[in-house]
């Protein structure tokens, strides 16, 4: 840290990965834990208290940061993550603000967002959406302009819906 800075004159990057309090999912996998538990609003107004002052403290840094958003559940689904990720792709020393989702949540809020910053890694679950569901999502997310990857959980099971998405 100290020999780049001095180097370039330029305070390395913070890569940060944030979990926050959320623990629940609205997609029901029968392997995953997130997806036997439901927040309740008070737990959900503390997170979302917790993720502004996130916001809040990014807001107030002046190195360059890159956030990893893995939550235990899905968070897309509560504004408050949406309207989160749109403030902190829009902050100039953010250079990348990507997030895990299932892409279920609404996306147009994220056709004005700054598309050299943010970025979606989108996780398809064969037992909870089809194909086509999931793939149309990813269009949109195509018109918008927006990076993402796509992956899917390695169950056998899932071995031919990986092959059906592959080629799509």
């Amino acid at each position: 840290g100290q020999d780049e800075r001095l180097r370039t004159g330029v305070s390395p990057a913070w890569n940060i990965l944030y979990r926050g309090s959320l623990s629940s999912c609205n997609y029901a996998c029968s392997y995953c834990p997130f997806a036997k538990t439901a927040n309740t609003r008070e737990e959900l107004l503390e997170d979302q208290r917790q993720l502004e002052r996130f916001v809040a403290w990014v807001a107030s840094q002046s190195r360059r940061i890159g956030i990893l958003f893995t939550p235990w559940g899905e968070a897309l689904g509560h504004r408050y993550y949406r309207q989160a990720m749109i403030e902190l792709a829009a902050m100039p020393h953010v250079y990348r603000v990507a997030i895990q989702t299932n892409l279920s949540a609404p996306l147009g809020e994220f056709g004005e967002a700054d598309r050299e910053t943010l970025a979606f890694w989108a996780t398809f679950h064969p037992t909870q959406t089809s194909l086509t569901g999931f793939v149309a999502r990813c269009r949109d997310l195509d018109e918008f302009g927006i990076r993402y990857s796509v992956g899917v959980v390695g169950m056998r099971e899932h071995f031919n819906a990986i092959e059906a998405l592959r080629s799509r």
